[in-house]
């Protein structure tokens, strides 16, 4: 390496540059460690190509499948699951979030901010680094996926500090346990991540108490917990057990977990617990709940004709231990107007969000009580429900000034009567799902062999009497699901801000009664309709989309009596340039499969 000295004149200093040039210059030394593999160059051959090396850290330790990341403080946040791999949980309390398939909503989960954020860098000796920069490795290391992390370590000493500071550093753990992998390998890698503060597990193996044990002990501030299951893995965690980890984990807020079917009875009591949600319940004989800061329950039971568990009860418990709920989801074929009856005797004063799914017991009755009892509510989810018209008039009357979000699906009392009403005096409804309600009873599937017979009947038979044509005018609503109304034969949509509509399964609807006034439409979903239907859509959309006249091109006479075309070789100012109406093709997309 050369050394320069502060010159004393000009003359030392051309003296000094022609010295230097002549002197020879040092050997730079490389890494001692192949560049390939890592490993030690003295007497070592390397025989992998640059090929083996670019999937070295996909091969390695594969039950991990996201990437750790830091905050501002030195914290990790997790990056987003592969969707292969996505939570079954149904987020039936964030439906403006909602990624259900079959209603077609699509909406990013996470907000992203703008400002990128400032990261305190730790200490890394440069030295051991190699030569990148001690920032540009933090950079770079922890923006891999954990089997990156782990192959990273094993690359230097330098690198191998650096991964343990990122692990250390780590908050949000994105994690896909296979079914080889044992409980001992997950335990070693939480304890890396001594920060961990949110932790999303997706188990393709059984779960069991040593799990649940090693994640209390490895994680002492988690804050966090989601474990998802896979159809070929069991969740084995009983009901005492689940309750002594809530009351263990003191700062844990909040817990999501599938597959809960061995719970048989549980009691839960926590005072940090703000979220909680619970399915694949089933027989539930007991259930405690002493939880008051808890603002959001979901619980899904499966749809077991033998299932004993006595929502009532249940609901009572949860109204008394719980009081300071906002958001509830109960699914269940047991949900009746008993259980209705309890939850509005419960008085919580803070719902806004209500959803009872699959009660088909719940009736007009059941309406009458909910609006009496929380006239405030922005969601209310009646699916599965025997509802009429006379209900969706009912909640009409109560939440003209609340009700964003309405869901009615598989409700077969609903007309589209009542679902015109309801988007005509709701002014604040921004979603809502009627799927399965206007249906043709008479209607087989659509792989039967009569199916096709059946739709191409003639109009004057008895089938075109039960048809419906639905009229939507609405200056707010978002979303909306009209998936397999087959008894609907005509729409027409006058929704300025509706940017997501569903139309599967709409096998009936014909093509020249469809009129779709919706300029904001990004989505249209029509899987198993007719393809003169979707060739309708498109050609509407399309139309729609086509470039409109500039209507600057235009001028009018001095007295204003004529309008008249400006000549081309009238130059117009720069003022009328940025005046002009700038018309953008706007694309909306056709989900046909």
């Amino acid at each position: 390496m050369e050394r320069f000295h502060h010159p004393q004149s000009a003359a030392s200093t051309a003296t000094a540059t022609i010295s230097n040039s002549d002197l020879k210059r040092g050997k730079k030394r490389g890494s001692y460690n192949c560049g390939r593999c890592g490993l030690p160059k003295k007497g070592h051959v390397c025989n992998l190509t640059s090929s083996t090396t670019s999937t070295t850290t996909t091969t390695t330790a594969a039950a991990t499948t996201s990437t750790p990341t830091t905050d501002s403080t030195n914290s990790a946040r997790g990056s987003t699951i592969d969707p292969a791999s996505h939570s079954h949980l149904r987020r039936a309390l964030s439906f403006d979030e909602a990624d259900d398939l079959r209603s077609g909503f699509h909406s990013d989960l996470d907000d992203i901010d703008e400002a990128e954020p400032v990261f305190d860098y730790p200490d890394i000796d440069p030295d051991s680094s190699g030569c990148l920069p001690a920032t540009c490795l933090w950079e770079v290391l922890r923006r891999l996926p954990p089997t990156g992390i782990l192959s990273a370590a094993r690359v230097c000493k330098g690198w191998r500090a650096t991964t343990r500071k990122i692990w250390r550093a780590a908050e949000v753990l994105r994690l896909r346990v296979p079914s080889r992998a044992q409980v001992g390998f997950v335990g070693s890698l939480l304890q890396k991540c001594s920060g961990l503060v949110t932790l999303s597990l997706r188990l393709e193996s059984d779960l069991d108490s040593m799990m649940l044990a090693c994640i209390a002990f490895s994680c002492p501030n988690l804050e966090v917990l989601e474990i998802t299951t896979s159809k070929s893995s069991i969740n084995r965690i009983t009901g005492g057990e689940l309750g002594r980890f809530v009351a263990d984990k003191r700062c844990l807020k909040s817990l999501k977990m599938e597959g809960c079917s061995s719970l048989g009875s549980f009691s839960l009591c926590s005072s940090s617990l703000g979220t909680l949600w619970l399915s694949d319940l089933c027989s539930l004989s007991k259930m405690g709940f002493n939880c008051p800061n808890l603002k959001e329950i979901s619980l899904e039971f499966s749809r077991q004709e033998n299932d004993s568990t006595d929502l009532v009860a249940m609901v009572d418990g949860m109204g008394r231990g719980c009081p300071r709920l906002q958001n509830i989801h109960i699914s269940s074929v047991r949900l009746s107007h008993a259980v209705v009856l309890a939850l509005t005797a419960a008085q919580l004063r803070g719902l806004r969000m209500l959803s009872l799914v699959l009660g088909a017991d719940i009736t007009d009755a059941s309406v009458a009580s909910i609006a009496s009892s929380y006239p405030n509510l922005e969601l209310l989810d009646l699916s599965g429900s025997s509802i009429s018209d006379s209900g969706i008039g009912m909640i009409c009357n109560v939440f003209p000034d609340s009700l964003s979000r309405l869901l009615l699906a598989l409700c077969p009392n609903v007309t589209s009567s009542g679902i015109q009403f309801a988007t005509a005096e709701l002014p604040l409804l921004e979603l809502m799902d009627c799927g399965m309600t206007i249906c043709d009873p008479n209607a087989q599937d659509s792989t039967s062999e009569t199916g096709d017979h059946e739709l191409s009947k003639p109009p004057n038979s008895k089938f075109h009497l039960i048809y419906q044509k639905l009229i939507i005018k609405h200056n707010n609503l978002k979303k909306l699901s009209l998936w397999g109304c087959s008894g609907l034969d005509a729409l027409y949509l006058n929704c300025p801000q509706l940017d997501d509509l569903n139309l599967n399964s709409c096998k009936n609807l014909h093509p020249e009664r469809l009129l779709l006034q919706c300029p904001g439409l990004r989505n249209v979903h029509a899987s198993d309709c007719k393809e003169l239907l979707v060739g309708a859509i498109r050609s509407q959309l399309n139309k729609a989309a086509a470039p409109e006249e500039n209507v600057l091109s235009c001028k009018r006479l001095a007295d204003g009596s004529k309008r008249i075309r400006v000549p081309p070789l009238v130059s117009l100012s720069s003022d009328n340039y940025t005046k002009r109406r700038k018309v953008g093709i706007h694309q909306c997309k056709i989900l046909v499969s």
